[in-house]
């Protein structure tokens, strides 16, 4: 019997540090992740100089823990995978120089993977019956976009936001509320005690598949210029809701039309309790829809999610060589 790749993995694309070790498909053997929030939230966002600095000064220690944690010795690996982009230019050299120094001295392949993918290839550790074709609705802070997957490496955009993602919406609409950094988790929370009773635009809702959320977050700017006898908590269920209503829509929408039954939910907003909700309701109305969801601590960055990317690329053979730069805005076109 062929003997399980064992992939040691390295994700340093924004302020999360992270480190894991997978064998075979989804065994996971170590998956460490130190987060800079508590750094960052005293300047309302991510100081790209400070997270490249973090992540130079955990990396190694993290390593070591990792392979303490998986009592296996660094020789033991098959190959190393490390995010290269898309994500803060220096944050990103500084996992993918780390890991090509890994590389080179344990004479190990190493694996290029696009972050994007990574979000995605989290559900694949939690399910064993995941396989294509399915439709990916992908919404993190950077990014928001519908996919369909014909197959494990291959992905076409259905539809994209032409301005901010919805968690980039989430973030500027917490700063509006002085609410602080990071804005998703903290309006999530605020919601449950509010009641979505202000009407507030849903951008191109009717208009094929692609996302805007520009206009919905000017609204409640104007909206909270004019008034003053509002709840807080009531704004931020009813911007919540016009949000996560839209891409619940449209999501289902492309679904009916590609004919797809299968549905993954990825990236940092995907641990929005709302949205979890409304996509519950939604797979309840439909007998035949499947509807997956990675586990909370998969959400948002890990180097699990770009170990188990990283298997895909071995089996077939996919790797990189020394000279793989990292590429801060990557887009779609390789896993």
């Amino acid at each position: 019997m062929k003997e399980e790749p064992i992939i040691f993995s390295i994700e340093t694309s924004c302020d999360e540090t992270a480190v894991a070790i997978l064998k075979g498909r989804n065994t996971v053997l170590s998956n460490l992740v130190v987060s800079q929030i508590d750094i960052h939230k005293i300047f309302g966002g991510v100081v790209p100089e400070i997270a490249a600095r973090k992540h130079l000064n955990y990396l190694n220690q993290l390593t070591n823990k990792a392979f303490e944690e998986a009592n296996i010795k660094p020789e033991e690996i098959s190959a190393i995978a490390v995010t290269y982009g898309p994500g803060l230019v220096g944050a990103l050299l500084i996992g993918l120089n780390f890991a090509k120094g890994l590389a080179l001295n344990l004479n190990k392949p190493l694996i290029g993977v696009n972050h994007l993918y990574g979000h995605i290839y989290a559900n694949f550790i939690a399910f064993d019956d995941l396989e294509p074709p399915f439709l990916v609705l992908l919404v993190s802070g950077g990014h928001t976009m519908i996919l369909h997957a014909k197959d494990y490496l291959h992905f076409e955009i259905i539809g994209q936001t032409i301005d901010d993602a919805a968690g980039e919406a989430f973030d500027k609409v917490a700063r509006l509320l002085n609410l602080g950094y990071p804005g998703g988790p903290k309006i999530d929370k605020l919601a449950q005690n509010g009641k979505p009773i202000y009407d507030f635009p849903k951008p191109l809702y009717h208009k094929g598949y692609d996302f805007s959320f520009s206009g919905l977050k000017t609204a409640l700017l104007y909206f909270t210029k004019k008034n003053d006898n509002y709840k807080i908590e009531d704004v931020a269920a009813s911007f919540q809701k016009a949000l996560i209503d839209t891409l619940i829509h449209k999501t289902m929408k492309a679904a009916k039309d590609l004919k797809v039954d299968k549905i993954i939910i990825a990236g940092g907003v995907a641990a929005n309790s709302y949205l979890r909700k409304r996509i519950e309701d939604e797979k309840a109305k439909r007998k035949n829809m499947k509807i997956y969801f990675p586990p909370l601590n998969l959400c948002t960055d890990n180097a699990l999610m770009i170990a188990r990317a990283g298997y895909e690329k071995f089996i077939r053979n996919s790797f990189a060589d020394l000279s793989l730069d990292a590429v801060p805005n990557l887009g779609l076109r390789d896993i």
